[in-house]
């Protein structure tokens, strides 16, 4: 649930089929996406303690870009970027510091789980077999 990578590659690791990976890849994001949305604002005051106690700047090269995404698109870009560039618990905070409601938050986390769960997913069902019999060619030779 905290990072979205993970649950394809142990779905296959687990033998589980594809469909059930990608159903347990979207709701571990969607566990993360409900329980932060709702402490969400907490979390992003705690955050911006903690950069004041360690004097760290304000804005960074990475909160420029999350600032500029949100200006450009919205909760839709967010979502769109959290589960391959930002972590569903960051993403959450973000959507909630910049003020969307908790339900545009779920809606458009839930469409963007749904996404990358069934592309990242197809990407490792369908090339992990071929990097698996790489591997076997190569160590057979």
């Amino acid at each position: 649930m905290v990072k979205f990578f993970g649950g394809p590659v142990t779905g296959v690791s687990l033998g589980l089929t594809y469909t059930e990976t990608a159903l347990l890849t979207v709701a571990g994001m969607m566990t993360s996406v409900v329980i932060f949305s709702i402490v969400g604002r907490a979390a992003s005051k705690w955050l911006s303690a903690r950069r004041r106690a360690k004097q760290k700047p304000m804005f960074s090269k990475k909160s420029r870009r999350i600032v500029q995404i949100w200006c450009r698109f919205g909760i839709t870009g967010v979502a769109f970027l959290t589960p391959i560039l930002l972590t569903p618990i960051f993403g959450t905070i973000v959507a909630s510091l910049f003020g969307a409601p908790r339900k545009h938050i779920l809606i458009h986390m839930l469409w963007s789980s749904i996404f990358w769960s069934a592309i990242l997913n197809l990407m490792v069902f369908e090339f992990g077999q071929m990097a698996e019999g790489l591997l076997l060619s190569i160590t057979n030779f």
